[in-house]
């Protein structure tokens, strides 16, 4: 049990493949990890999902010996009309009123944002772009998604949904010489880039070409084995992934770019993609440096316990 004058955070992270929960207290301006618990996501069953965050808050509190304050990143984003969730990864929380469900399931305050944005906020205090004027953080995993940091703090946008490079969709001229076909998304769209980009979208690449039904991880190994089709996967993979980075520079020019989600732990993303970003730039633009995530498959947690922890001293500033 934790020191009871010590405040603590939990930061979730609900991903389409995992939920991870981290618990940490403060020492000063830092955040110091205590607790970290990650468990399956119940993509099906909204009541499962509800009671999945409850028993995993009930274990965390008795941890840190308090009923400590709340972030949770959930991906998709919130209809700023209805209040409901729109979710393309986790088929339970779309259409369903996620954030007010949470609020009275939980009964206490909790502090909601994007997974991706929440990723964003982690890497730029304290993290890999910490003390840089700006930086991007793009998310590469079960879908594709990300963040724009300015001085540390998270730029969210008038719908809150600044950083939604996954649902650009993949530029024509990249679609014929790779003979590619318009993929169909679940947001109800068609061509998006996460369709092509993410983890699910490099398998659907390898199919694409004549590979089996491989993982990234599969696809890397075979390549690396001398496998044409496997490094074909890759060549292209990477070619469309810096076309969507160059695109970044080009709106956001943000001083350096961090990758998060599965398809970070790749090392020739950041061998490769540099000169892949470069060739679809123009003349005299520089690549930002393209780095890994100080914080590994944490960093969404974490920022969504930053989240909690601003939510909390804002509250205590009203008083």
């Amino acid at each position: 049990m934790m020191n009871s004058e010590a405040r603590g955070y939990h930061g979730i992270d609900v991903g389409g493949t995992k939920i991870e929960l981290v618990s940490y207290i403060e020492q000063g301006h830092d955040l110091k990890e205590v607790h970290r618990e990650r468990i399956a996501t119940p993509c099906v069953d909204f009541v499962e999902f509800l009671d999945a965050i409850q028993a995993l808050l009930v274990r965390a509190d008795a941890v840190l010996g308090m009923r400590a304050a709340v972030g949770i990143g959930l991906p998709g984003i919130t209809d700023s009309e209805s209040g409901r969730q729109l979710s393309s990864n986790v088929p339970a929380l779309n259409g369903r009123l996620v954030v007010s469900s949470l609020k009275e399931a939980l009964q206490r305050p909790i502090a909601v944002g994007n997974d991706c944005q929440c990723f964003a906020l982690s890497e730029a205090q304290g993290g890999a772009a910490d003390g840089m004027p700006s930086m991007f953080g793009a998310i590469i995993g079960t879908g594709a998604g990300g963040g724009y940091c300015l001085d540390g703090r998270l730029l969210r946008g008038s719908n809150g949904v600044a950083g939604e490079w996954g649902h650009w969709p993949l530029a024509p001229s990249l679609l014929a010489p790779y003979a590619l076909p318009l993929y169909e998304c679940p947001c109800g769209r068609r061509g998006c880039l996460e369709r092509y980009v993410s983890g699910p979208g490099m398998s659907q690449l390898h199919r694409h070409f004549g590979g089996g039904d491989e993982t990234p991880l599969s696809i890397v190994a075979h390549a690396q084995s001398g496998s044409a089709t496997a490094a074909k996967t890759l060549e292209v993979h990477v070619d469309l992934l810096g076309h969507a980075l160059a695109s970044l520079v080009m709106t956001l020019d943000p001083h350096v770019v961090v990758l998060g989600g599965g398809l970070s732990q790749l090392a020739h993303l950041y061998q490769q993609l540099p000169g892949a970003v470069r060739r679809h730039l123009f003349a005299g633009v520089r690549t930002p440096p393209i780095l890994p995530p100080a914080f590994g498959d944490a960093g969404g947690a974490r920022g969504a316990a930053l989240l909690a922890r601003q939510n909390s001293t804002a509250s205590s500033n009203d008083n």
